[in-house]
């Protein structure tokens, strides 16, 4: 007899206002619900986060690491999109 196979979620917290989500692993859950619940009792047990996301694994695709070149190298040839052409006034601080 086949076992049903149970969708794996990635899961994400947002341990701050201001900080983006960061992913802190991925867990077994029937539906989203399931696994939001269950992303909140497997990693926010000592209250450290702030907003969770859970994502379909299946959902998420992500470049080859050996694709580095062809995906990241371009924009080192687009010098415009670096601020080395303002100038920034001293009134202004650290940006």
């Amino acid at each position: 007899m086949t076992e049903p196979k149970i969708p794996l979620w990635e899961v994400f917290i947002r341990s701050r206002n201001g900080l983006a989500h960061k992913h802190v692993g991925s867990l077994h859950a029937s539906d989203a619900t399931l696994a939001l619940q269950a992303a909140r009792d497997l990693y926010t047990r000592r209250g450290e986060g702030l907003s969770i996301w859970v994502v379909p694994s299946h959902a998420i695709t992500a470049s080859d690491p050996a694709d580095k070149g062809m995906m990241f190298e371009p924009a080192a040839s687009k010098i415009y999109r670096h601020p080395t052409f303002y100038d920034v006034p001293d009134e202004v601080g650290h940006m």
